[in-house]
């Protein structure tokens, strides 16, 4: 068993969120031993619970136990429950729940009750590099990412056949429902195009044009993917004193392996050197990154710097008030022509730290910058 980084509380109830497989319910069978638990992934509790949410109340208060442990688990599929469960949390009983969910799509839609002040919100992402520990291997993650399943099965055709597995019968279906649209080519086709984009700043007049909708269902479009936790907006940085900033972001999908899923590159080899592997490691580092942090807690924003002429820093990293300007590279000796950006970035900004990180066997510096294995920089987070 691999060890996960994140600790389920023990005296709280708690919404573990996560995209599918990435272990949320295995994770509570390994760790807990709840009195009741329920899938509401499996049709027939979704149909009962969904006819009468008050049949939760009817079965805790029959385990006659003082504080039992309750797991609902992808809580999305019926948000009804939770004004069952917040009126349990504040009956005699007092019961503690596990809630976990891969999409908060349908608990904003429909305006559900969130247990403000009454459950603790946890992520589960993908393995990081540290739970992976001898097991890691940053080829097989930047080919075939992190996912549970996908990590520990070793025979690569079966990677493969899982991934596109996962792509066509959760993303191509579900998420397809989660859109509510009756255009199902059109959002299949901006599934397409959005694998292409990942990790680059994304244009919704161009895709709109490509696509053949408006710009306003483009943007829709990467909110049912940011709500079904498949991926994220990295903002750009808009502290600049001279030059133009350029204002779109950066689209990032939660994994490595499903992106290239989606790209049909999953054959693809990953060669140390080739620009593939260099756009590869840049969005594995960014996820990694994300991860960390938000495992440990800290108070952190992430941002891109580039201007409107190409000059790019990938990384500007906000922890409390520290600020590190990152630029990242997947070479073992970065020259000074690759860091012209992060050169152009310092001397307009002042920040704590000018890191480039790379895969260099040893921490240097040259000037005012400092050259970190990744390793290194992301046990500094």
């Amino acid at each position: 068993m691999i060890n996960r980084t994140l600790k389920i509380p023990l005296n709280h109830s708690a919404f573990i969120f996560g995209p599918r497989q990435t272990g949320k319910t295995y994770l509570i069978k390994e760790t807990l031993r709840p009195h009741l638990m329920i899938d509401l992934l499996t049709h027939d509790n979704f149909f009962r619970y969904g006819k009468n949410p008050g049949l939760l109340q009817n079965e805790v208060k029959a385990l006659r136990s003082s504080q039992p442990l309750v797991v609902v688990d992808e809580i999305q599929r019926c948000p009804e429950l939770l004004n069952e469960v917040q009126s349990l949390m504040e009956g005699e009983q007092r019961p503690r729940f596990i809630l976990t969910g891969s999409s908060a799509r349908k608990l904003k839609r429909k305006g559900s009750n969130l247990l403000a002040g009454r459950a603790i919100t946890l992520r589960l992402h993908p393995f990081t590099h540290e739970e992976l520990g001898d097991l890691f291997s940053l080829e097989e993650s930047l080919r075939f990412g992190n996912l549970p399943k996908i990590s520990l099965e070793s025979n690569h055709d079966d990677k493969r056949r899982l991934l596109r597995s996962y792509v066509e019968t959760y993303l191509n279906e579900e998420i397809q429902q989660e859109a509510l649209t009756r255009n199902i080519v059109s959002f299949s086709k901006f599934l397409d195009l959005a694998a292409f984009e990942n990790g680059r700043i994304v244009n919704f007049s161009n895709l709109s044009r490509e696509i053949g909708v408006d710009a306003k269902t483009i943007r829709g479009y990467f909110q049912i993917l940011e709500d079904t936790l498949i991926g994220f907006f990295l903002p750009p940085y808009v502290k600049s004193t001279r030059a133009k900033l350029v204002k779109h972001a950066k689209f990032f999908f939660f994994d490595c392996g499903v992106a290239n899923a989606l790209q049909k590159t999953l054959s693809q080899e990953f060669v140390p050197g080739s620009p593939p592997f260099g756009h590869a490691f840049e969005q594995w580092l960014i996820l990694e990154t994300r991860r960390i942090l938000d495992y440990r807690e800290r108070e952190h924003s992430c941002a891109f710097f580039r201007t409107a002429d190409g000059a790019e820093v990938d990384l500007i990293l906000a922890i409390a008030d520290k600020t590190w300007a990152v630029e990242i590279k997947s070479g073992t000796a970065p020259g000074p022509a690759e860091l012209s950006g992060l050169k152009r970035f310092l001397k307009d900004h002042n920040v704590e730290r000018a890191l480039c990180v790379c895969r260099a066997p040893r921490r240097y510096a040259d000037q005012n910058i400092e050259f970190l294995p990744w390793q290194e920089f992301l046990k500094e987070l």
